[in-house]
């Protein structure tokens, strides 16, 4: 360990903001990331711990310890091979994941943890500046092809382990673009989209064909997204044509709030939201934008995709952003000997939270209302709720009328798009997802020959770390299927 004393002598470093009143005028990423003085400290106050529970916190489990180390150290090169050794995407995960890493690191029972997110942000941007991040081929090419469906975190990262194993890899997807959620679900000011376009390139040279606009299957009537295929392969036809399918579609399919008024006009869900103002930002025309502009705006939903739809009506210029959670306000701080080393439940600001939002807690949506003629949504009808024994129970006489023009359902995906598993005939389990065991020998094959499934459509709607082990881990299953072995690491 680089200093014995180090989690003693020095304090926390955490990433720092632009200012609201200036970020919100664009749409860049605006975190201020730590010198090269300040990761070493960072890297100072990690313990070595004899069990570091960050390891087994963290999903991909990064060797969090030893790339400490080498940060302290200065040795920004060891630091990356031990970071990419593990995990196939660390700029997006440096950027967008919660770090339950952090949450079970051993300094944080008594103290604040170790800066661990950040350093890794750092460790990969000085990988990128300094020409580390290169190509890998494969040496000897195995003749197997490998169909992966749906370029999230999960099959962005499945497709790239295939490819370094020499199997020839197709990645299918049917948007416009590569990325799933990373490239249509995160706003642009937590992660912007170059760092899925250069890691499009690196696949590239690696081996990895990449088709756009292609929809494996029908959707089903009435479904709404967005920015569907043009291009349409029938499942059977791709099981014939590819020695394996890898399954990475996601959890696409958005929660609704099946309440009178609903089909009013300005109730849309984040998804419809959030993914137009990505195109905006790559330079697509949108015909009829949803926009926040002048408006009152209630986002339904207290989690990462409510704060985005937060952060992005604040850009566009709303009158005022409202965000309900059905759940009561958490506590600022958690009961950290009760919950170490498990994620702490706890009350989190994000950076659009503070760029301006009212929050509410304990509050339901009763009713969408529209004053006068057009149909459109004009305000809600709410009631304050209580929990007692488990159960939801609404408090009487709370009910009370909030303004709003613009409403934005983000209350979570509940599954995959059936269809797609529908098509392949793939076995699902009680959510709907796709039902895959993740055990070693034979993990993540379905109950089809030659299909297995990864990711969210697999476990269903979780975090970008998970998307990336998934994937990872199903390339080598996916690799001892075809070889009979695999030097893929688990």
């Amino acid at each position: 360990m680089g200093k014995i004393t180090g989690f003693m002598e020095f304090e926390r470093i955490e990433e720092g903001y632009r200012p609201a009143e200036e970020r919100v005028k664009h749409y860049k990423e605006f975190v201020i990331g730590l010198t090269d003085e300040q990761a070493k400290v960072q890297g100072a106050r990690c313990m070595d711990c004899g069990t570091p529970f960050c390891n087994s916190g963290c999903p991909v489990n990064n060797i969090i310890p030893d790339f400490n180390d080498l940060v302290f150290r200065q040795d920004w090169a060891d630091a990356f091979t031990v970071l990419d050794s593990t995990n196939n995407f660390p700029e997006f995960t440096g950027r967008i994941c919660p770090a339950p890493c952090e949450a079970a690191c051993v300094l944080n029972v008594n103290n604040d943890a170790v800066g661990i997110k950040s350093i890794e942000h750092a460790i990969i941007d000085r990988a990128w500046e300094m020409g580390l991040v290169t190509p890998r081929v494969a040496k000897i090419r195995t003749g197997k092809k490998v169909a992966v469906v749906g370029s999230g975190p999960a099959g962005m990262a499945a497709a790239q382990q295939l490819a370094r194993v020499g199997h020839d890899v197709t990645l299918f997807e049917k948007n416009d673009r590569i990325g799933g959620l990373l490239r249509y679900g995160i706003p642009d000011f937590k992660m912007e989209k170059s760092h899925i376009d250069r890691r499009v390139e690196q696949m590239k040279a690696e081996g990895v064909t990449f088709r756009t606009g292609v929809m494996i299957g029908k959707l089903p009537e009435g479904t709404k997204v967005t920015n569907w295929a043009k291009e349409t392969i029938a499942p059977d036809e791709l099981v014939k044509q590819f020695d394996a399918v890898v399954l990475t579609g996601g959890a696409e399919q958005s929660r609704d709030l099946p309440v009178p008024g609903r089909d009013l006009d300005g109730i849309h869900f984040a998804m419809e939201f959030l993914p137009q103002q990505n195109k905006v930002n790559a330079g697509d025309k949108v015909k009829g934008q949803i926009s926040a502009a002048g408006k009152h705006v209630i986002v339904i939903g207290g989690g990462d995709t409510g704060s985005d739809c937060v952060g992005t009506s604040n850009r566009h210029g709303a009158a005022s952003v409202t965000q309900f959670e059905l759940m009561p306000q958490p506590p600022e701080h958690e009961n950290k000997p009760l919950t170490w080393p498990y994620w702490p439940y706890k009350l989190r600001s994000s950076s659009s939270h503070e760029e301006g939002c009212d929050r509410e807690f304990a509050i339901a949506t009763k009713e969408f209302i529209s004053e006068g003629k057009g149909g459109k949504v004009t305000g809600l009808k709410t009631v304050r709720v209580e929990w007692k024994d488990g159960k939801m129970h609404e408090v009487a006489g709370s009910e009370q009328v909030l303004k709003a023009d613009l409403v934005l359902l983000a209350m979570g995906f509940v599954s995959p798009v059936a269809s797609v598993l529908d098509g392949f005939g793939v076995d699902k389990d009680a959510r709907g997802n796709a039902k895959a065991s993740t055990e070693f020998t034979g993990g993540y094959a379905t109950n089809v020959p030659k299909v297995f499934a990864a990711g969210d459509i697999r476990r269903g709607q979780s975090l970008v770390v998970w998307a990336i082990r998934e994937g990872r881990q199903a390339a080598r299953s996916v690799d001892e299927y075809l070889m009979g072995f695999s030097d893929l690491p688990r």
